[in-house]
């Protein structure tokens, strides 16, 4: 079973292109677009399944052209549209360095704050102003936790974990 900690989501699917079965595929960020992948994990309901690439084309530095094995028209590739895409981590690791600092490489990773105690699990990235932000849930409730190497204390990736110095009364509700 894929675990969700092992896995980061780079793209999604768009439309079909052709009729041989060919998908656009938007990536989140350019380093995501040049990994070499012999697969990638389409998000079927909720469950992340393998689909072994058949071609591959950049049409931009975030957009491909994507031909999957035993896709063969335009029919099957349209139940591929707007599902999420991801890669394993490792295949994704070197892409990260290669980039700077990609803070989506953390969704999954659990949260600590500084006395242990257990913040809740990293969802989403908000990148959409100057401030990136960590969508923190825990029991259904979001917390925006600012994602800078200030606040944060250590990373263990094997176990998917980023322990953090969190200002008091940032959690407060």
């Amino acid at each position: 079973m894929i675990r969700e900690k092992d896995i980061l989501q780079v793209g999604q699917t768009q439309k079909p292109h052709g009729v041989r079965g060919e998908l656009v595929l938007v990536f989140r960020d350019a380093a995501y677009s040049v990994v070499a992948a012999d697969f990638y994990f389409l998000e079927m309901d909720g469950i992340p399944v393998p689909y072994f690439v058949e071609e591959f084309r950049s049409t931009s530095d975030v957009a491909a052209r994507v031909k999957f094995q035993e896709i063969e028209d335009m029919e099957s590739a349209s139940r591929l549209v707007n599902k999420r895409v991801f890669l394993p981590r490792k295949l994704v690791e070197a892409a990260r360095e290669d980039a700077g600092n990609d803070w989506n490489y953390f969704i999954g990773f659990d949260v600590m704050d500084q006395n242990g105690e257990h913040v809740g699990t990293i969802r989403e990235v908000d990148d959409s102003t100057l401030n990136v932000l960590f969508v923190v849930v825990r029991e259904e409730e979001e917390q925006l936790i600012p994602a800078t190497e200030d606040f944060i204390l250590a990373i263990d990736e094997e176990k998917g974990l980023i322990e953090m110095h969190l200002p008091e009364g940032l959690l407060e509700r």
